[in-house]
């Protein structure tokens, strides 16, 4: 029979603990600040989805707790409804996917009308995405969705085809990207947020362009040119031929594009691109971006933005950071040689 001992428990070898500052431990217990502010709109945290990814957002009453997520983003809204691209319209790739939607929607008409006043309470910042072939299809939407209220920001999709220019984007171009927003800015008091195209030579002088005519924040960037093809049928996966790849593959160069802008510019850059965990997220953050948007990882499990949020709080208090604004632009480069 063994012998009973007596006394204080040693801890095994491993699970010592050391004892924490006061001050530390109430960090720790206290609610990080996760507040973001950009113009004049107000967020909560700065967790957003992503346009195209949640219809017009309504749509994920009763799937995600919007009353957790900073805003939505709703599918890019044209002046007249768009039935989209051929399909097929989606394929998966190695660690992306790839889209060519089309910007398929109801039209502006149709948005207002019967979308916009459901979207009054969904307990989240509303943003519109706005697109169009032509500058002014750009004004009609956004004039119409301004006068009928119940939105708090516009997001201006600037990777649309020019119809008058060839079909080339308005985001390809600094010149043509800055009218849009020239054009835009007058109609409005609300923020503008320009959403950039990676598919340029330079991101940071079309980001300058925009900025110089008004746009409040930049999001940094829509999805990267790509091509899949089946070997068998040699045909391409798409029904439009090629698409736009988003998801994990793309999130180092989406890095790169939003060190690029924050490094240029400086009004707040909402970073967009692969981000499916907390760590993703901040990472964004630290290269300096003001709020992040998660667009492909919800088609896995639209509970995925809370889930970040979650991962962010429990960052900050593990390593005792009061607020999102201590960690961002914290990137620290290498000496010079």
């Amino acid at each position: 029979m063994k012998e009973k001992t007596t006394g204080t428990k040693k801890p095994r070898p491993g699970l010592q603990t050391r004892a924490r500052p006061a001050a530390e431990v109430a960090a720790r217990q206290r609610a990080p600040d996760l507040s973001v502010v950009i113009g004049t709109l107000k967020l909560s945290n700065p967790v957003m989805v992503a346009s195209g990814v949640a219809g017009y957002g309504e749509e994920l009453r009763g799937i995600a707790e919007l009353g957790r997520i900073g805003a939505i983003v709703t599918k890019t809204i044209t002046p007249r409804e768009r039935t989209g691209n051929r399909p097929p319209r989606l394929v998966e790739t190695p660690a992306g996917l790839m889209n060519s939607i089309g910007l398929a929607n109801i039209g502006c008409g149709a948005f207002v009308k019967e979308v916009l006043p459901r979207l009054k309470d969904l307990r989240t910042r509303v943003v519109v995405s706005v697109g169009g072939c032509s500058v002014r299809d750009y004004q009609d939407v956004l004039a119409s969705v301004d006068s009928a209220g119940g939105v708090d920001a516009f997001e201006i999709n600037v990777s649309c085809p020019n119809v008058r220019a060839g079909g080339i984007h308005f985001g390809s171009s600094a010149s043509r990207a800055a009218a849009v927003v020239k054009a835009l800015r007058p109609l409005t008091t609300l923020p503008l947020l320009v959403k950039l195209t990676p598919n340029v030579t330079d991101i940071g002088a079309v980001a300058a362009a925009c900025v110089s005519e008004g746009a409040d924040a930049l999001t940094v960037a829509n999805t990267f040119k790509a091509l899949a093809v089946d070997v068998d049928t040699r045909r391409p996966f798409l029904g439009a031929v090629t698409g736009g790849l988003s998801g994990p593959a793309i999130k180092a160069l989406s890095l790169a594009k939003v060190w690029e802008v924050v490094s240029r510019v400086k009004v707040p850059v909402v970073a967009c691109g692969g981000i499916s965990t907390a760590r993703d997220a901040l990472e964004y953050v630290v290269v300096g971006a003001a709020a992040f948007q998660v667009g492909t990882a919800c088609l896995k499990n639209f509970k995925t933005p809370e889930l970040i949020l979650d991962g962010i709080v429990e960052y900050l208090r593990e390593n005792s950071v009061r607020s999102l604004e201590e960690l961002r632009g914290t990137m620290i480069l290498p000496a010079a040689q």
